[in-house]
Parts: structure tokens; C-alpha cells; sequence
């Protein structure tokens, strides 16, 4: 896993996972297009722009590992389409990207009840992506499925803060999962050897 494309990784289990990666001696290179910079490190290729579908573009380099963290919500989106181009297509352009540049692993962050006929927006778009990433026809393909996320975000989000002590009570996959937790089980995956399509549930990530 010499070079890696990881988009997401401002975010808060991409922002995770870039540490992990960046620690990892197997890990050469990380490629990481944001729409603000980040911190700089030896390791890190950080193309910096407000379209990620033309920094994607530009990418040339082969990798091996292509990682997807992003996500956000209709609430900080502003719209149901804006909410879907960042949960969706920006998604699969990620996965797309990766195909072009050669990698054969693709690691993508879903969300715990992803259902493409589901009647609830989010976990519908969740659903859609899944399924369009499966017809990529991928060598290795991982969907991990976390419940509820904790950690330091950047930007709060309200309801995450108000119902994150009902979520530390429920039972298995329900239950609330830290984004540390999220972006180990990601690099774990990458760094053994499968094919095919696998699906990490949230209890699942806990348990690894």
C-alpha cells in the first residue's frame, strides 16, 4: 500500500485516518485533494481547490488504495442535491478516480441502515452510493457502516450533541462508534489481504 488517494480528510474519520496513514511505514505517499489546506507533512500530496471533482481530474499518479471519507447532512449542506453531490457523486468520482489511477482496493465510509429504497433521504443517498460502487465492479471493495460517529468535530453538529447520550446506551451495531475506532478498522482492512465486496457493520468496527 504504497500511495494512497484518501477525500474526506478534513473531515472527522478522514482527519483520523490521515494520521494513521501518515504514521504507517508502509504507507509512502497520500494523496489528499481538500478544499482547505491541511497540515503539511513529508508524506503528504495535498492539492488544495473549492471543486473536488476537478482536483480529482487532475490527479495523474498511480496509487494503490483508494479511501472515501466523506460526508455530511442535509442540514449543513443546505439542500437535499447539495447534500447528495457530497454523499453521492463526490463518492463515486472518488472511487472512479481511483480505478483510473490504478488502485484495486476501494474503502468507503457508508452509514449504519444504508438502503437505496429507503423513504429517509440519508440513509437512501447511502444506499444509492453503495450500490453504484458495487457496479464500479471493484477487485476489493469495503463499505463500512458506522452507527452514530464521536470525536472532536470541527464544525458541531446539534443533533449528533443532543442525542450522543442515547446512542452510548443501545445495544450492538446501534450504539454510538469513535471515528479513531472507524478509521483503524479502515486501515486494518487495507492492510489485509481479500477480494470482493465486504461490508463492516458498527459493532463489527467496535469488536476489531
Amino acid at each position: 500500500m504504497a500511495r494512497v488517494l484518501i477525500t474526506g480528510a478534513s473531515g472527522l474519520v478522514g482527519g483520523e485516518l490521515l494520521h494513521l496513514l501518515q504514521l504507517d511505514s508502509q504507507v509512502s505517499q497520500i494523496v489528499a485533494p481538500t478544499r482547505s489546506a491541511l497540515l503539511p507533512h513529508s508524506k503528504l500530496q495535498n492539492p488544495v481547490g473549492k471543486d473536488l471533482h476537478e482536483l480529482l481530474n487532475s490527479l495523474a499518479e498511480p496509487v494503490d488504495r483508494v479511501f472515501c471519507c466523506l460526508g455530511t447532512t442535509r442540514r449543513q449542506a443546505g439542500s437535499a442535491d447539495a447534500f447528495r453531490h457530497v454523499d453521492y457523486q463526490l463518492v463515486v468520482d472518488t472511487a472512479l478516480t481511483g480505478q483510473r489511477l490504478g488502485a484495486q482496493h476501494c474503502l468507503v465510509v457508508s452509514a449504519l441502515g444504508a438502503n437505496p429504497s429507503s423513504l429517509f433521504l440519508y440513509n437512501r443517498t447511502k444506499g444509492q452510493m453503495e450500490q453504484a460502487l458495487r457496479e464500479q465492479h471493484w477487485p476489493r471493495l469495503t463499505l463500512v457502516r458506522p452507527s452514530m460517529l464521536t470525536g472532536q468535530r470541527t464544525h458541531a453538529r446539534l443533533l449528533e450533541r443532543l442525542t450522543a447520550p442515547l446512542f452510548n446506551l443501545l445495544p450492538g451495531k446501534w450504539r454510538s462508534v469513535a471515528a479513531k475506532d472507524v478509521a483503524q478498522a479502515l486501515l486494518t482492512e487495507a492492510l489485509t489481504p481479500g477480494n470482493g465486496v465486504k461490508i463492516l457493520e458498527s459493532d463489527q468496527i467496535k469488536a476489531g
